[in-house]
C-alpha cells in the first residue's frame, strides 16, 4: 500500500545548521517534526579518502509531498558541498500522529 509520509535524513556538521534548517522546515510548514540527534560520528569515502566527522542528523516527519521543497530548502542552507538528503517511506504509524503530520503541512 503506497504511503504519503516520509522521514528524511540529514546529516548537518554544527548544532546551529541543524536547528537553523529544523527550523526553516518546520516554520515553512513543509515538516510537522525534526528530530536533532546530536553526536553522531559519520565515516564515509570523500574525495577518494575515508574521512570521519562529528555530526548532527536530522529526522524530518512530512508529507511526501513535501519532499522537493524540503530538498530545495536543506540545498540552500546546508553548508556541504553534497549533503546527505534521503528520504524513506513511513509504511505504518498510529493513524493520530499520521493525522497530525497532515494538520502540519500547507
Amino acid at each position: 500500500m503506497p504511503t504519503h509520509y516520509q522521514i528524511t535524513l540529514c546529516t548537518c556538521p554544527d548544532k546551529k545548521t541543524a536547528e537553523k534548517i529544523a527550523h526553516l522546515l518546520v516554520n515553512d510548514k513543509l515538516a510537522a517534526c525534526v528530530n536533532i540527534l546530536p553526536g553522531i560520528t559519520s565515516v564515509y569515502r570523500w574525495q577518494e579518502q575515508t574521512e570521519s566527522a562529528q555530526e548532527y542528523l536530522l529526522l524530518i516527519k512530512a508529507n511526501k509531498s513535501s519532499y522537493q521543497t524540503i530538498e530545495t530548502t536543506i540545498k540552500k542552507h546546508h553548508p556541504y558541498e553534497l549533503p546527505e538528503i534521503i528520504a524513506v517511506p513511513v509504511e505504518n504509524g498510529l493513524p493520530e500522529y499520521l493525522h497530525w503530520i497532515d494538520s502540519c503541512h500547507s
